[in-house]
């Protein structure tokens, strides 16, 4: 088949076939393509978009980097299930089978010392969030730890003076400190327990509110490495922390790909 090679992953050979109906980016189902000890899932691509000039056009479509990013993912969470993947970066492309066992060749040190240190892990992921005062998921947290019979709470009271207006912004700037240096605690301390049942974690940059659906602020965005016998107790843990502290809220994403722990910027 002609076309271009689309790389998603390295990987040690592995033997439960992946699923006859998986496809790919350009809807191609993915190949294995061996040289020594590694396999590369390759899938063909065509030239018309995956070229250098085009490709760095189509980088800036959203639509269509979405579409290339979900049919990529497709493929590594499918090898996540039968083997531990070193997932590339996206896009990574290559003029032919040839070309992808040179840099195979180049790299095989290097990737096996990483398989070897990712074999029989993955990653998850888990977010802290503090909920805005304003937002729907803050009233309910603190509706639900009050009184419920003692009604809502009162309006602050209106100021009457320049004084009185000073008075309430100062609470009001020391109640938002406190609340943030509560998330922050609440945090470090989640992340050095999870720490205990991980074998490496990564501290991400904090997710910007305005690009990111998610409500609230971004308080930890972490990933960590654990071993795949070990991963249940560590969903449980994550589980029994998510309701510590009203107007924090807790996500857990996972099982993915070691992609924080690959060495690829993918």
């Amino acid at each position: 088949m002609s076309g271009l090679r689309y790389v998603y992953a390295v990987c040690r050979p592995f033997g439960t076939p992946l699923s006859a109906q998986l496809t790919g980016v350009a809807g191609v189902p993915p190949k294995q393509l061996t040289h020594h000890g590694l396999v590369a899932v390759v899938g063909h691509v065509p030239e018309e978009d995956f070229a250098e000039r085009p490709l760095r056009a189509h980088l800036e479509d959203l639509d269509w980097l979405g579409a290339t990013a979900r049919a990529h993912q497709n493929v590594i969470d499918a090898l996540t299930v039968v083997t531990s993947p070193l997932p590339l970066r996206l896009a990574t492309v290559f003029l032919d089978d040839s070309g992808v066992r040179s840099m195979m060749e180049q790299r095989e040190d290097a990737f096996l010392r990483t398989l070897d240190r990712l074999d029989g892990r993955v990653e998850w992921g888990v977010k802290v969030y503090a909920e805005s005062p304003e937002s729907p998921e803050a009233s309910e947290s603190t509706e639900s730890s009050g009184n419920s019979e003692a009604g809502p709470a009162p309006s602050p009271a209106k100021p009457v003076s320049g004084r009185d207006y000073l008075r309430q912004r100062r609470g009001q700037h020391r109640a938002h400190e406190e609340k943030w240096e509560r998330a922050e605690e609440f945090s470090r301390r989640l992340h050095e327990t999870l720490s205990g049942y991980a074998e490496d974690t990564r501290i991400h940059a904090p997710q910007n509110a305005a690009l990111s659906d998610a409500p609230g602020r971004n308080v930890l965005n972490a990933a960590y490495l654990v071993p795949r016998s070990e991963s249940e107790a560590f969903v449980e843990l994550v589980d029994r922390t998510k309701d510590d502290s009203p107007g924090l809220r807790v996500e857990l994403t996972g099982p993915w790909a070691a992609y924080s722990f690959s060495g690829e910027d993918s």
